[in-house]
């Protein structure tokens, strides 16, 4: 492996579309259960970083993808520690529920990708992730859990794209 593989992170990125604006009631049990997956996400083990608001405990007030897309950005050490929280965890839950809160998705709305350790993900890179793999599909560049690659494979993807 070359240097970036083994100091590498985990980026993922997942935007939903709401059925309903976050002060409505129908959406309040979804709001609800913010703030206790998110402290959930913070403790766990293989957490890096998540993206929150200025002034804000999370990220739901930002809509760089649309006024009613919601966007949650974080960083993980590896790809079990993502998987765990994401199906492993109190996160499963909301998951199993969000039909009642978002509308269904038509294209990609996960990404994943490496990055260097160290390097925090703007909102932008995310989106041209998402972008790309909605565009190309799964690369070592953009990829999902069901098409999973490798830091070591993006690496080389990135040493062979100038």
């Amino acid at each position: 492996m070359t240097a970036f593989a083994p100091a590498a992170h985990l980026a993922q990125l997942n935007v939903a579309t709401l059925r309903h604006p976050l002060d409505d009631p129908r959406t309040a049990p979804f709001v609800e259960l913010l703030d206790p997956v998110n402290a959930a996400a913070d403790a766990a083990p293989g957490f890096v970083w998540r993206l929150v608001e200025e002034g804000a405990g999370d990220a739901t007030g930002l809509r760089p993808a649309g006024e009613d897309v919601i966007v949650n950005l974080t960083v993980w050490q590896t790809r079990e520690a993502l998987w765990d929280f994401t199906y492993r965890s109190g996160h499963l839950e909301v998951m199993r529920r969000r039909r009642e809160w978002f509308e269904p998705h038509v294209e990609a709305h996960l990404v994943l990708w490496w990055l260097p350790a160290g390097h925090l993900p703007t909102v932008g890179e995310a989106l041209e992730r998402l972008a790309d793999l909605r565009a190309n599909g799964p690369s070592p560049r953009a990829f999902t859990f069901a098409a999973f690659y490798t830091a070591a494979e993006a690496d080389q993807h990135h040493q062979a794209v100038p």
